[in-house]
């Protein structure tokens, strides 16, 4: 199922994205429509009025005879799917005229084509319908692939994140938990638990989104872990307690920012720093600020290829309502991120 679902290549007619293009689409044909020369002398106003009406309404039908019919058509190879799809878009808008028509006729409105021009009328539209299928499927078509590999490089991404939590801090963990068995294995069992617990999350496969609290979470045992190792070099500051914490959002994606804070940050410096990370709601998003002391002579940040992994990630799954700021300074280091909150307070 995810396979075929990876290569569709016909878009979700059913979607709102979808659907507004092709309302948009509808609504500037009936412009052209009404501002023809040779339309019958009523107000140009009735006259965009009742073009409008008529082009939402075949956009419409169309729209739910290609959702209907998806995933038929995603069964043939794409070149005859595509062709069947542009069809049977000619074929619904063709019979629909043929109905409005004998509608119109029967109702004694006079709102389509004089009497004995029914085929017409309808040839006409579907000829209209050509046209502009074929243009709108293809925008569509390769509006679909563009979105399947920026999925795909945002998925590569995670798997990036993924694979470069590992090394070093798998080697500095466990040099932390072997000194810590004899002399206080309590908390070597907790550092292996906390270890547990963010490698199991760090490896998983899902595509899913996680929550904020899943990744608050998952903040705390890698801090645990570093607290352990650093000891009071490492000063935590924390006020996180307002942030909702079933607010949706893409896994490892704040793990990554603190990482950094304390790999390229208080690490470096011999007495260590204050990590800071505060959080709060306000104008309908989430912003959650890390801030974390650089050495003074670090002149440029050595964790742009993370930073921008971070902020394409942001894009792709927030689009304009999310962003990453990064606000380098001598002696300190500050990143926020922003997302829309989508939860009720």
């Amino acid at each position: 199922m995810a396979e075929a679902e990876k290569h569709r290549w016909l878009p979700q007619f059913c979607s709102l994205p979808t659907l507004y293009a092709l309302m948009v689409v509808a609504e500037i044909v009936a412009l052209v429509i009404a501002m023809a020369p040779d339309r019958v002398a009523r107000s140009w106003l009735i006259e965009l009025a009742i073009a409008s009406v008529f082009v939402q309404w075949l956009a419409l039908l169309n729209a739910v005879v290609l959702c209907s019919s998806r995933e038929s058509l995603e069964r043939l190879p794409a070149r005859w799917g595509f062709f069947a799809a542009w069809l049977l878009a000619v074929v619904t808008t063709a019979l629909g005229s043929a109905v409005v028509y004998s509608m119109d006729h029967a109702l004694g409105f006079g709102l389509t084509a004089p009497s004995g021009a029914g085929w017409r009328f309808s040839l006409g539209n579907a000829a209209i319908c050509a046209l502009i299928a074929a243009a709108l499927l293809r925008y569509l078509y390769i509006r679909e692939l563009w979105q399947e590999r920026v999925h795909a490089a945002a998925k590569a991404q995670v798997d990036a994140l993924q694979a470069r939590i590992r090394p070093h801090f798998l080697f500095n963990s466990m040099n932390t938990i072997a000194s810590l068995i004899r002399k206080r294995p309590l908390d070597a069992e907790r550092a292996v638990e906390d270890l547990s617990d963010l490698f199991r999350a760090a490896l998983g496969t899902r595509e899913t989104l996680a929550t904020l609290g899943e990744e608050l979470d998952l903040i705390g045992h890698y801090l645990r872990i570093e607290s352990l190792r650093l000891g009071e070099r490492l000063n935590i500051e924390l006020d996180i307690a307002g942030l909702p914490r079933d607010l949706p959002m893409p896994p490892l994606l704040l793990q990554p920012l603190v990482e950094n804070a304390v790999y390229h940050g208080i690490q470096r410096m011999p007495q260590g720093g204050t990590l800071s990370i505060r959080g709060r709601r306000r104008n309908g998003e989430v912003e959650i600020v890390v801030r974390n002391p650089v050495p003074d002579d670090a002149a440029q940040p050595r964790n742009a290829h993370a930073l921008g992994n971070v902020r394409a990630r942001i894009a792709y799954h927030f689009g304009d309502k999310g962003a990453l700021v990064v606000q380098p300074a001598r002696g300190e280091f500050t990143v926020t991120v922003r997302m829309p909150d989508e939860t009720k307070p």
